[in-house]
């Protein structure tokens, strides 16, 4: 583990929002969120170093990537960058997994690259590949008409330097497309939604924007959607019920049991288990009940924890 200041101003001034464990792989390690105090930028700290982040992908985390919904994930990626699509138009998509979506981006007539650092990922050997950092791969300057990164940048250990190196090898007028989660969301920012320590990095659009004029390149475009990935505001009614009613911080260790994990735990999903269920977490069903209608009409910086932002090279 490694203690850090910040990637984007410098600062070793810092404040914790929120403490929680590894969902997914590792429940027993805890991890801290942090917020720069000097530019609002959120990183986990301490972290872990590069060499021991491998720990926390494991085979399981690539192979979610066959699931048949990605296919129209890519296809709504796409259409970010379908103004600029033209035969022989040329790609770079960082952290492209296991290649499908260059692979649909090809279909479309893009001449289509990749970089991949993750070991667990399959072999490519379809397109051009960069088995490296993407600061490191051996790229021409000014080169791509687009550069892609779709949930990458939350993973990486120096936003800065991919920032930098994306404004590199873009051509003068290219796009920088690239999805992040949403730190000025609740289910970012409150409701512990995130998934660490796999994500490193929290931005709002102010420090995308700084980090974007820091290298060159012009925000044009930042939208606030659940098209893509999800991030929801689930137990948004109890973070309501903790900070006006209680007066006081929602931890994780008051969160109540997700549904799947209660059933889980007992064993049986019947009718009794869920009547048992509805009327020992009332506050919970009240609250997925009414999780539509508050991503509705909620404003969309604090509901939707995804952003997309299109940037251009100037």
């Amino acid at each position: 583990m490694e203690d850090i200041s910040c990637d984007l101003c410098g600062s070793r001034r810092y404040r914790e929002i929120y403490r929680m464990p590894d969902t997914h792989f590792h429940p027993d390690e805890w991890f801290s969120v942090v917020e720069c105090t000097e530019c609002g930028l959120g990183f986990v700290n301490p972290r872990p170093t590069k060499q021991e982040i491998g720990k926390y992908y494991p085979d399981a985390f690539f192979d979610s990537f066959d699931e048949a919904w990605h296919q129209e994930r890519y296809r709504r990626e796409a259409r970010y960058l379908a103004d600029l699509s033209r035969p022989g138009a040329r790609l770079l998509d960082i952290g492209c997994a296991n290649g499908d979506f260059p692979r649909h981006m090809r279909e479309q007539g893009w001449d289509v690259a990749g970089v991949e650092i993750g070991g667990q990922a399959r072999q490519i050997d379809d397109f051009e590949i960069h088995r490296c950092e993407f600061p490191d791969a051996p790229l021409a300057e000014s080169h791509f008409d687009a550069v892609t990164a779709w949930a990458v940048m939350e993973h990486v250990h120096q936003p800065s330097e991919y920032f930098k190196r994306a404004a590199e090898v873009l051509r003068p007028g290219g796009r920088f497309v690239f999805l992040v989660p949403n730190f000025s969301s609740w289910g970012s920012r409150y409701l512990y939604r995130e998934d660490l320590p796999r994500h490193l990095y929290f931005f709002t659009e102010e420090t995308v924007r700084r980090y974007l004029e820091s290298v060159g390149l012009r925000l044009v475009g930042a939208e606030y959607t659940n098209a893509i990935y999800v991030l929801r505001p689930v137990n948004w009614l109890r973070y309501l019920c903790y900070r006006f009613v209680l007066k006081r911080h929602l931890p994780w260790a008051e969160l109540p049991e997700r549904p799947v994990a209660y059933f889980a735990r007992i064993g049986r999903e019947d009718w009794i288990a869920k009547l048992a269920y509805v009327f020992g977490n009332p506050l919970t069903v009240v609250d997925r009940m009414l999780l539509p209608l508050f991503e509705a009409v909620g404003p969309r910086r604090l509901t939707h924890g995804v952003v997309v932002y299109s940037a251009e090279k100037t």
